[in-house]
C-alpha cells in the first residue's frame, strides 16, 4: 500500500536535494498513491498539445517525466515518438518497464537540457515547474529546445501560481517576443486534495 505522507511531504519541501531524497523513496509507490488521489495533470497536458497540434507531430520530450504517467498519456493522446528525462534515476527505472519513451536520460531542469541533433518538435512539463521543484527558468529551457512553431505545454499547481516568479516568468517570455500563449486552462491536478492547477501551452516564434 502506498504511504499517504509522500504526497503531503512533497508539497512542504523547499530545495530539490530534499525532493529528489523523497522521490528516490517513493518511486515505488508514487503511481499508485497519486491515481488513489484522482492525479489528472498528465491526461490534460496531453489533450492540451494535441489541440494545439492535432497532426502529433514529434518527437516530444517530456521533462520531469517521473515514472512515466505523462509518456503514457502523450502515447494515449496520438503521440508516437517520446523521450523522457528525469532526476530521479529511481524513477527512470519504472518509467522504462512503460515501454512508453523512445530514450529515457537523467537531466536537472534547473539549467540548460541538453538535446539531441534532430531536435524535438514539442516539449511538456507536467506537474514539475513548481517552488522546490523546477524553477520558473526551466519554462527558458524547455522553450531553447524547439524550433520555431513548437510546442511547450506545462502545468503550474496552486503553489506555483500563488508564487508571483511563475508567471512573471511567462510574462517575461511573451512580452520579449520568445512565445505566445496558446491554450491556457485552469482546472484539476490532484483532486483528491483539492489541488488545482493551471495548464499553458506557449509556441515559440
Amino acid at each position: 500500500m502506498s504511504d499517504p505522507q509522500f504526497l503531503d511531504e512533497i508539497y512542504h519541501q523547499t530545495e530539490q536535494g530534499e525532493a529528489a531524497d523523497i522521490y528516490a523513496k517513493w518511486a515505488q509507490t508514487y503511481e499508485a498513491e497519486l491515481a488513489a488521489n484522482g492525479y489528472v495533470t498528465p491526461g490534460r497536458c496531453a489533450e492540451a498539445l494535441a489541440s494545439i497540434d492535432p497532426s502529433h507531430a514529434g518527437p516530444v520530450i517530456d521533462l520531469g517525466c517521473g515514472t512515466g504517467l505523462g509518456g503514457l498519456a502523450l502515447k494515449a493522446a496520438g503521440f508516437e515518438e517520446v523521450d523522457g528525462v528525469d532526476f530521479s534515476p529511481e524513477m527512470l527505472v519504472l518509467a522504462a518497464k512503460h515501454g512508453c519513451y523512445r530514450h529515457l536520460a537523467e537531466a536537472d531542469l534547473t539549467g540548460p537540457i541538453e538535446a539531441p541533433a534532430t531536435g524535438y518538435a514539442h516539449a511538456v512539463a507536467m506537474g514539475v515547474i513548481s517552488p522546490g521543484h523546477a524553477p520558473a527558468e526551466a519554462i527558458s529551457h524547455a522553450l531553447a529546445l524547439l524550433p520555431s512553431g513548437g510546442a511547450l505545454v506545462f502545468s503550474l499547481n496552486d503553489h506555483a501560481l500563488a508564487d508571483y516568479r511563475f508567471e512573471a516568468h511567462i510574462n517575461e517570455v511573451v512580452d520579449g517576443g520568445w512565445a505566445d500563449v496558446v491554450f491556457k486552462e485552469y482546472g484539476p491536478h490532484i483532486p483528491a486534495r483539492e489541488l488545482n492547477a493551471m495548464v499553458y501551452g506557449l509556441r515559440k516564434r
